[in-house]
């Protein structure tokens, strides 16, 4: 095998809480994490160089080590001493700096693309300690699908299918930083935290009404008040027929979930034409199959 093609999958948070502020700077985190249906590709060709080269159809992003895909790539090739060199071909539709793990999901895909491409037959137990060196989110995003994350994000724990829905997703012309948001987070004061068991609970009883009752995330507290226009695209979500509508991960990515294909269309075609939006996208969860 000369060549290999994958799709990297977005994730949104159907629930994110922050326990703590750990003494080393990391916050411990409970979240509910979901795989969507959309997804970057990937091209990955072995190459007669020995280093690595990223190309993306996107003009400001780095293509050197400062990109995940490029760091995957060089982990594995130092891990399993790969002299050979690779090309990657990097197909941004994620929208970029937008909690939904775009990057993560990228280096994850370049992970496996490379233990298939190598014949290395890693197994998704070790892709994933390999992925927790380069991101917290990166051992979920090769696991994917419903799992409770835990610890930083590297603690997982899979749940069963959440249940069908549309997924209607909105990003602002805004960038938020991670870091910035986290900074800010104010865990002494009184806030309301999402309850994470809850949604558990609905998944379990594969009850999409019961578990959208308690969505939540934490990370709101800051974003919004900060970036006021998730707070109003969260609104209109609701007013065009979303049964509930949350911030993934920290925004400023607004999603809305909808029991109605229709009511999400219309929505879909709302946003398109509205100021609000740089980019929206209609689609469903995507559940894995091993």
């Amino acid at each position: 095998m000369n060549t290999i093609r994958l799709k990297a999958f977005a994730k949104i948070n159907l629930g994110l809480d922050v326990v703590r502020k750990r003494e080393d700077g990391y916050h411990e985190v409970r979240m509910i994490m979901q795989t969507i249906g959309l997804y970057d590709k990937l091209t990955i060709n072995r190459c007669n160089h020995t280093g690595v080269i990223v190309k993306t159809n996107l003009h400001y992003l780095p293509t050197d080590d400062n990109n995940l895909c490029y760091k995957a790539a060089a982990l594995i090739k130092k891990e399993y001493n790969i002299n050979q060199g690779v090309s990657i071909l990097l197909e941004k539709k994620i929208p970029v700096a937008a909690g939904m793990a775009g990057g993560s999901t990228d280096a994850a895909a370049t992970l496996f693309g490379l233990s298939r491409l190598f014949d290395l037959k890693l197994s998704r137990e070790k892709l994933m300690e390999l992925g927790l060196k380069l991101g917290a989110d990166v051992p979920y995003c090769i696991m994917r699908g419903t799992a409770l994350s835990e610890g930083i994000g590297e603690v997982l724990t899979p749940l069963p299918h959440f249940p069908a829905c549309h997924v209607l997703i909105v990003k602002p012309s805004i960038n938020v930083s991670t870091k910035y948001v986290y900074e800010h987070l104010k865990l002494n004061e009184t806030i309301n935290h999402p309850n994470i068991d809850g949604i558990i609970k609905g998944i379990e009883q594969n009850n999409l009404y019961t578990a959208i009752s308690d969505f939540g995330n934490i990370l709101e507290t800051v974003t919004m008040k900060d970036y006021p226009i998730i707070g109003t695209i969260k609104e209109k979500m609701l007013e065009y027929g979303a049964l509930v509508s949350l911030m993934s991960g920290s925004g400023p990515t607004v999603f809305g979930l909808f029991d109605d294909l229709k009511a999400a269309e219309k929505a879909f075609y709302q946003f398109k034409i509205s100021e609000l939006s740089k980019q929206v996208f209609l689609t469903n969860l995507y559940h894995p199959v091993y």
